[in-house]
């Protein structure tokens, strides 16, 4: 049981860097507000310098999703929309205080970070192009099909855990009260991505430490070391 990213989609996107951490122990009833605050603020004074739009992380997502042949402003980074909701909203709502801290640190370096439950997760979880009958579990409980050569995060049992890449997860795998393990996940294409993602993990992994004195395996995956074990 591990998680990766296939080799099409290292050789197709050559500049992504990515981030995984395995978190044990996790529970609902910690206050992580204080461990918020400075990626908010940091978050804040990115946008008070320009829109989301302009941003490095966010323009090589756009890039990346034209290349995949879909409308950069229609399929919108995890990230980004975040940004968006963030600038019109001023505040995120608490949801739970492990992706209160993904979106967080997500928030702060403009870098998508997926959270899920592995408990929904059957077997092992890549990153590869759709073959076109894998099942997505969308928020109103309609059972979607991706696109044949669209990227997504896919389980064993061809259950789609997130579609259009970044864009949309799937709700069969998000945290919930009940949510004891969890893979966290930080991609990113721009230029200084490698040095970015790895800054991600890093607050991702303090953060982790901080609120549940969690057991946190992390690595930093590239295309000759493309897999973190999850068993």
């Amino acid at each position: 049981m591990h998680f990766a990213h296939s080799a099409e989609i290292w050789e197709r996107f050559p500049q992504l860097a990515a981030g995984a951490l395995l978190a044990d122990g996790i529970r609902a009833d910690v206050d992580a507000g204080p461990l918020l605050a400075p990626w908010l603020g940091r978050a804040r004074e990115r946008l008070a310098a320009g829109p989301e739009s302009e941003l490095a992380e966010i323009a090589a997502w756009r890039r990346a999703y034209g290349q995949m042949g879909l409308k950069p402003t229609q399929y919108r980074s995890a990230a980004e929309a975040l940004l968006r909701r963030f600038r019109r909203d001023g505040e995120l709502p608490r949801l739970h205080p492990l992706v209160d801290l993904g979106n967080a640190v997500s928030l702060a370096f403009a870098v998508p970070v997926a959270v899920f439950d592995l408990a929904f997760v059957s077997g092992s979880l890549e990153v590869r192009h759709a073959r076109g009958d894998e099942q997505h579990l969308a928020w109103s409980g309609e059972i979607e099909s991706p696109e044949p050569g669209e990227v997504i995060f896919a389980d064993a049992a061809d259950h789609a855990h997130a579609r259009r890449w970044t864009f949309r997860q799937s709700r069969r795998s998000t945290v919930t009260a009940t949510t004891g393990r969890a893979l966290l996940v930080a991609e990113a294409l721009h230029p200084s991505a490698a040095a970015d993602v790895r800054a991600v993990t890093g607050a991702l992994a303090e953060g982790l430490a901080a609120l549940w004195g969690a057991p946190v395996r992390q690595t930093i995956l590239t295309a000759s070391a493309p897999r973190l074990d999850l068993s």
